[in-house]
């Protein structure tokens, strides 16, 4: 592939808090800790050098990747210099997406991929490694359960239950079925076939499932994918979520954070609670809440500890304590030797929120990079760009845009009445001081009579430039179909179209030339054709 880059802000499709983020705006100084560049990666190592929980880290990943290591050494190496001082990670995170769900999905493995090698590079003599977080705790099922191949959306609908993580895949016969239908017939498509079936008709729980499939894709780069959903590694976070429930801690830290952001002119984007956990067992994942009278209920389960009670049931059975959305960012960083965190636009606008409250509780903030962001085609369609005179800069206009834009160029009439307005609006000037003479109160009478000839004036324009376009027709049908292509339903192709049609055609050359071609601390939206 061959790629071009351009500026987020040129794309109108990034948040105004994520602009400010990437130009360094002072008023956001505050909302986090070292900067996203080479010497901040520097000065984050010395935060994490202390880091002390590699030993259960290590244990736990081995655990969980039983039975896939055996033909994936760089996993297995990667795992094993976790065990070391000098070993570090970077990290995304998402959601247990059906087929991995949007494009995006992919494309923060390959960021976190690209800027671990990027690190490596830098600093020969340490170790960095690529870590997807899976959201496996995560209840939000509608969120997750359906993916767009072609156009056409293919839904995984049963119940949900728990945790997504938790929930079994034998019902994805069906589901399974519809999405490898729509794949085609060719090596590729018989490659992706079978990956997904393996990882979804062996009987596993959608974790497995999610990690059998990502690390099928990802493993020649080392990726480690890890399950939070984990004993081990909740009871070293024990002592945080003990302390945040019964002094309700995050709550204040975070409100008070977030006022302070809204106030210099951004949008919070979460927003926490008095107690930020959830109760999850097998059968549900439900919000605990304090009473009243100062006990805690697990809501809709009839379920209620006293504060003494909790304190046991934390210690004992830690697992059984889920962190909502505020409290999972602090949960990564106890467990994981963690430098940077790979997100979206949204995901990076919430982390702003959260630095008091990793302040309070003396965990290093990381480093917030915003994923790789990109849209992908084909050289015939960058042919008819040229051949129309957009670039890929203006593609990102409207519709509308582009072909008035089109037309205005290419016409042979002119279509602006900008001229005759302005004789007119001279004469009016006459007219409204002959007027005043007569009476000075007839002067609103004739800027009223002004404001109807320039609104119709207006319209005259607008039927102009319509009855023009249909000497372009052909021109203006070839913009709307460049449009269609590149932006399915109107939004950027990675929020909405899956892997599988890019992996149909490019095979196994489809992640390299992804993480080749990106660059995470550039901040650039790229563009692959």
């Amino acid at each position: 592939m061959k790629a071009t880059y351009i500026d987020y802000k040129d794309t109108n499709s990034f948040s105004k808090t994520l602009l400010g983020y990437l130009a360094g705006d002072e008023g956001l100084n505050s909302f986090y800790g070292n900067k996203p560049d080479m010497e901040g990666f520097e000065a984050q190592m010395g935060l994490k050098s202390s880091f002390a929980n590699r030993d259960v880290l290590v244990t736990a990943l081995q655990q969980q990747y039983e039975g896939l290591l055996e033909e994936a050494k760089e996993v297995r190496q990667n795992i094993g210099l976790l065990a070391k001082d000098n070993t570090f990670t970077v990290t995304t995170g998402h959601q247990l997406n059906i087929f991995t769900g949007p494009l995006y999905f992919i494309f923060k493995i390959a960021s976190a991929i690209r800027l671990a090698k990027d690190l490596k590079e830098r600093f020969p003599d340490k170790d960095f490694i690529p870590v997807y977080w899976m959201a496996t705790e995560d209840h939000d099922f509608e969120e997750i359960n359906n993916t767009r191949v072609y156009g056409k959306k293919i839904t995984w609908d049963v119940p949900k239950v728990s945790g997504t993580g938790r929930m079994d895949t034998s019902s994805m016969a069906d589901v399974v079925k519809q999405y490898c239908g729509m794949l085609g017939l060719s090596d590729n498509s018989a490659r992706l076939v079978q990956i997904v079936e393996e990882a979804y008709l062996r009987g596993r729980n959608l974790a497995d499932a999610t990690r059998v499939l990502v690390h099928e894709l990802f493993k020649t780069y080392g990726l480690v994918i890890l399950d939070a959903d984990c004993a081990a590694l909740k009871r070293l976070y024990a002592p945080i979520i003990e302390e945040d429930i019964l002094q309700e801690k995050s709550y204040t830290a975070i409100s008070e954070t977030s006022s302070l952001l809204e106030s210099k002119g951004y949008t919070a984007q979460v927003y926490a609670r008095p107690c930020n956990f959830f109760y999850l067992t097998d059968e549900f994942r439900e919000r605990i809440e304090k009473t009243a009278a100062g006990d805690f209920e697990v809501l809709h389960q009839g379920i209620y500890f006293t504060p003494k009670q909790l304190q046991q049931e934390i210690e004992v059975h830690p697992e059984r304590f889920s962190p909502n959305v505020v409290m999972r960012p602090l949960y990564q960083e106890v467990v994981l030797p963690n430098l940077a965190y790979i997100g979206g636009g949204a995901e990076i606008v919430y982390w702003l929120q959260l630095k008091a409250n990793f302040d309070q509780y003396g965990i290093p903030f990381p480093i917030l990079v915003p994923r790789n962001s990109a849209l992908i085609t084909e050289d015939n369609v960058v042919g008819k760009i040229y051949r129309l005179n957009l670039t890929f800069k203006s593609v990102f206009k409207s519709t509308t845009a582009l072909q008035n834009e089109y037309v205005r160029r290419h016409t042979t009439h002119r279509l602006h009445l900008k001229d005759e307005w302005m004789e007119l609006n001279a004469i009016f000037g006459k007219i409204k001081l002959r007027a005043h003479k007569i009476d000075p109160s007839l002067g609103p009478s004739t800027d009223a009579v002004k404001a109807r000839l320039k609104k119709a004036i207006n319209n005259l324009e607008k039927k102009l430039l319509k009855a023009d376009k249909r000497n372009h027709q052909d021109a203006l049908l070839q913009i709307e179909r460049v449009k269609e292509k590149l932006f399915p339903g109107g939004g950027l192709q990675e929020r909405t179209e899956n892997f599988a049609v890019l992996y149909v055609k490019y095979g196994d050359d489809l992640i390299p030339d992804l993480i080749n071609h990106f660059d995470p601390l550039a901040f650039k939206f790229t563009i692959l054709y």
